[in-house]
């Protein structure tokens, strides 16, 4: 029974046809080994992938090519996937990959071999490798961790104006039991820190944590990594990793020296930046006006350290002013406090 000849085959048969007419007239045709074949070649996966913990909620992922594969007609690349436990993914001609990613939950990853310049290759199977979760009886994990950070004045240090503080607070795991004593640490960069300060609950447990000056710069933009683990003679303590946008987390001095005033029919408040590495071009203002005969508020946004308004009638007014650091220096963040109330005025009230 004759057999009908495949579209792929009868292909072959027009490419080989072209090429021997080509080369008939002169031409010179180099082919790839595998053109002629129906089946991509792949590439070979990694070896030796491991996964290594370099500090607090730090990973280090390295792999090496395989040493069986042919490299000298492809550059390779690899394929990496972050698996848990924060889902991600990307690709590098490196052969290592650096990580920031919570471990209390362990971590697991993955990578395979890819043509880097787009070789008609077919990549290879993937490799994983990852952490075990740390151990620890369920439910003694410290839970609903929150940080905040504070700029001051750096008095009498040398090199630095301005210091940073970390306030960190949680709870208790609901099964912990009450000997539980929890440590706090810190990682900004390569540098961690454990705290020596710490607040209590009533069964005398650790609840919060300061650090009164740290190595996180005033305008920093890394990532702050904190850690939460502990002890007790009754179970085995689960730790609590999490990682914090420095502007998520600070907390922003209200503004400085706020005057105000009332002259004719122009009200005016003026004010100094807040206590801030960050200059002056780096911050907006909200005022917010209380007219004491109206009982009404009312609040102004700006980017100055000025606001003036048109009044008549009879009134006092009640003006205070908060900050922010404004998105054009960073990712936008929290509003300071208000300022103290300034009260001005007799008898007038705004248009």
């Amino acid at each position: 029974m004759a057999t009908r000849p495949s579209s792929f085959c009868l292909l072959q048969n027009l490419i080989v046809m072209a090429l021997a007419f080509l080369i008939l007239l002169g031409a010179t045709v180099i082919l790839p080994a595998d053109f002629l074949s129906d089946k991509k070649p792949s590439l070979l996966p990694p070896a030796n992938f491991t996964v290594t913990a370099t500090g607090l909620a730090q990973v280090l992922l390295r792999w090496e090519p395989s040493p069986d594969q042919e490299r000298r007609s492809i550059k390779l690349g690899y394929h990496v996937k972050i698996n848990g436990p924060q889902e991600d993914d990307y690709e590098t001609s490196d052969t290592e990959s650096s990580r920031e990613t919570v471990l209390h939950e362990g971590f697991s990853a993955s990578v395979r071999t890819i043509p880097w310049e787009g070789h008609p290759v077919r990549p290879s199977g993937w490799v994983t490798a990852g952490l075990s979760a740390p151990a620890g009886a369920a439910g003694t994990s410290a839970v609903n961790l929150t940080c905040t950070a504070n700029t001051a004045a750096s008095e009498g240090t040398r090199g630095r104006q301005y210091r940073v503080s970390l306030r960190c607070s949680w709870l208790p795991g609901q099964a912990s039991p009450e000997d539980t004593w929890y440590f706090l640490y810190y990682r900004y960069g390569s540098q961690t820190e454990e705290c020596r300060e710490y607040g209590r609950d009533v069964l005398g447990r650790s609840v919060a944590g300061w650090f009164p000056g740290t190595v996180i710069p005033g305008r920093g933009r890394d990532l702050l990594a904190v850690r939460v683990n502990g002890s007790s003679r009754h179970a085995a303590i689960r730790p609590l990793d999490r990682l914090f946008a420095l502007h998520a987390i600070d907390q922003v001095n209200p503004p400085l020296n706020v005057t105000a005033g009332v002259e004719g029919t122009r009200l005016s408040v003026q004010w100094d930046k807040p206590i801030s590495a960050f200059p002056t071009h780096c911050f907006e203002y909200e005022v917010k006006i209380h007219n004491a005969r109206k009982g009404y508020f009312q609040v102004e946004k700006m980017t100055t350290q000025e606001f003036t308004s048109t009044v008549h009638g009879a009134s006092r007014y009640s003006l205070q002013v908060r900050a922010a650091v404004s998105p054009v220096c960073r990712p936008a963040g929290p509003w300071s406090a208000w300022t103290r109330p300034v009260v001005v005025g007799e008898s007038l009230a705004l248009v």
